[in-house]
């Protein structure tokens, strides 16, 4: 499946991550030593727009960063992976985060300092071109940027954006690990505003439910080397849904490209290193 010339953009949070690697999550009391550190421009919306942009050959994101160097460190980098950055400033500086990643390729991830979020009412963001995408992701923002977001043909959705859901704006997809009671719970509240609702378990599988009753089951795509990391694989995941919805496949082929998305993604370190791109689609 390919379709070229799909407008696509994420609307989130970008965190700057350091990534390590340890031979074993600390224990209480515990000094673990981590090694080959590398840092990157990670967070939902950071993730989700890299692989729009590989699946679409660019995308735009919509977000915020304090105004300091990690704000332009992160919007360099992104540049380089063909996203068109569009930040609005916040007074806090720019959030942080570490990820460990055990020989598993299971991930832990600390934060540092507050989500910063984009808002509707931010001049800086050009939330009009929001009207002119074939599909957007959206995991952070108030309720009046989801309204904005509404405005592309597709819209979905992460529970993480808690805050914008609820308010009555009608989803096209509800995207959320089944592992996860936080983003389990939200979707209770809220998973009546999503025409789909999906539920992914990472090697697993996952399992979906339409809004007319239907449910069903997809199986975990094959992944094409061993797992390295599992940082970035739900968003890859939800981006890879985004485009296969914009792209006006059915269902079930939409989810086989999405679970793809996140099983090549868990094969390289941190988010960007591998992940499905046009090419092999």
């Amino acid at each position: 499946m390919q379709r070229s010339g799909l407008r696509l953009a994420a609307v989130g949070h970008v965190e700057w991550v350091r990534f390590a690697r340890v031979a074993h999550l600390p224990r209480p009391g515990e000094v673990v030593h981590a090694l080959e550190p590398f840092d990157e421009p990670a967070g939902g919306g950071g993730v989700a727009a890299v692989q729009l942009a590989r699946l679409a050959g660019s995308s735009m994101l919509l977000t915020a960063f304090g105004e300091d160097e990690l704000a332009s460190r992160s919007v360099d980098r992104l540049r380089e992976l063909d996203v068109s950055v569009r930040w609005a400033p916040r007074a806090e500086r720019t959030r942080t985060a570490v990820s460990l990643v055990e020989a598993s390729g299971q991930r832990t991830i600390t934060t540092f300092g507050p989500r910063l979020e984009p808002s509707a009412a931010d001049a800086e963001l050009p939330w009009v071109e929001l009207g002119a995408m074939d599909g957007v992701y959206f995991t952070a923002g108030d309720p009046d940027a989801l309204r904005q977001a509404r405005a592309a043909r597709v819209l979905v959705a992460s529970p993480r954006a808690r805050a914008a859901l609820g308010h009555g704006v009608q989803l096209d997809a509800l995207v959320l690990s089944g592992d996860d009671e936080d983003e389990l719970r939200v979707a209770d509240q809220v998973g009546d505003e999503a025409q789909l609702l999906v539920w992914t378990a990472g090697q697993r599988g996952g399992r979906f439910r339409a809004r007319d009753g239907s449910t069903g089951s997809y199986p975990a795509a094959t992944a094409p080397a061993a797992t390295v990391d599992s940082y970035g694989c739900g968003d890859s995941f939800a981006a890879g849904l985004t485009y296969a919805l914009s792209s006006g496949v059915e269902l079930s082929q939409a989810l086989s490209v999405a679970a793809r998305c996140g099983a090549v993604c868990a094969t390289g370190r941190g988010p960007y290193e591998r992940q499905l791109s046009a090419a092999d689609l």
